[in-house]
């Protein structure tokens, strides 16, 4: 649980909030019946920590994984084993800095910050400072909620595994998800031409994020032959790697990004581990992405001030119909990205 006392030798700001906040509670792993918004006690930010007040924090594929506590290999890398270390869902989030670690040099009380926290599904939350950056002026609360842990994983795919370079061939598979929303405007914004895989109800979608091509998965095969890419950022998770390499150029890059296959222990790693063991042999480069939450942030908040990435926030609900949203998340149905705006009581 969290903290219950605040530390106004180490921080700024501690005498002026309160003790308890509303916040969604998680009592163990499993649907989303295992959920309520319930009064808790506020966290206390570390030496290199702030104290956010959210005004908004976002869910993706990771809050139901982290729900659910499948696939079970995520138990045994530290996320708890019976049931979930962090009670309280959620990692992205928007609001304003209210109190600051002793540590702490970059931020202030005051501050209106994006970024990456621990238990954001909340009124407030603790934040690493690193894994923060200043909110653009002209982004609401809400978008600038669902842009740090999706967004971050788009960029490092796009720029740093999948090394892209102007005039290359992107295909994006999952283009209308959370993470293929930002995938599709980072290869374009750094001059790849782009086509990105949906449903068909959701291609307006893929072309209005700047693709040059959508794709319906439900009557179009994107490995028949007809085309090849340079790179390939699959957020899919249900093509098989020898379909997703026939799209490939003979020295194309494959970046697999997560995945929803592979059954309730190891989840989709499978499909991840068979690629990187194939790679050193073959003339393509096979590989998969560990998303790293402390870096890149300020790179794509400069993409998001340059107008060249937009948050694709599909829907807002509110704190208290947070388990609605989380549930409409699970159906599959999003168009980009959701959000909780919290707000204050």
């Amino acid at each position: 649980m969290a903290t219950v006392a605040n530390t106004p030798e180490s921080s700024h700001g501690a005498d002026r909030l309160p003790a308890t906040m509303r916040a969604v509670v998680q009592r163990g792993y499993g649907g989303t019946d295992r959920l309520r918004v319930d009064e808790v006690p506020l966290p206390s930010p570390g030496p290199e920590e702030v104290l956010v007040r959210v005004e908004s924090a976002g869910i993706d594929r990771g809050t139901v994984h982290l729900m659910t506590g499948e696939p079970y290999v995520m138990r045994l890398m530290g996320f708890g084993f019976r049931g979930p270390r962090q009670p309280v869902p959620g990692l992205d989030l928007a609001g304003t800095v209210v109190e600051v670690g002793g540590d702490v040099t970059r931020f202030g009380v005051g501050d209106q910050v994006l970024g990456i926290g621990s238990g954001t599904l909340a009124e407030y939350a603790s934040a690493p400072a690193r894994k923060l950056a200043r909110r653009p002026a002209h982004l609401g609360p809400e978008a600038a909620s669902v842009v740090a842990v999706s967004g971050l994983t788009a960029l490092q795919a796009v720029r740093d595994v999948g090394r892209v370079e102007p005039g290359q061939r992107v295909l994006v598979v999952g283009a209308s998800g959370g993470v293929g929303t930002f995938a599709v405007q980072v290869a374009r914004a750094l001059g790849a031409s782009v086509t990105g895989v949906a449903s068909a109800q959701k291609l307006d979608l893929v072309h209005r994020l700047g693709a040059d091509r959508a794709i319906d998965y439900a009557t179009e095969d994107f490995a028949d032959g007809s085309a090849s890419y340079d790179l390939i950022v699959d957020t899919g998770g249900n093509s098989r790697l020898r379909r997703l390499r026939r799209a490939l150029t003979p020295t194309g890059t494959l970046v697999i990004v997560g995945g929803e296959n592979g059954g309730r222990l190891i989840g989709g790693v499978d499909r991840q581990l068979r690629a990187l063991a194939l790679s050193p042999f073959v003339g393509q480069r096979l590989t998969s992405l560990v998303s790293k939450e402390d870096q890149g942030l300020e790179d794509l908040v400069g993409l998001i001030e340059a107008g060249a990435v937009t948050p694709a926030l599909e829907r807002t609900f509110s704190l208290e119909e947070a388990i609605a949203g989380i549930r409409h998340l699970q159906r599959g149905d999003v168009r980009g990205k959701v959000a909780i705006r919290v707000g204050p009581r």
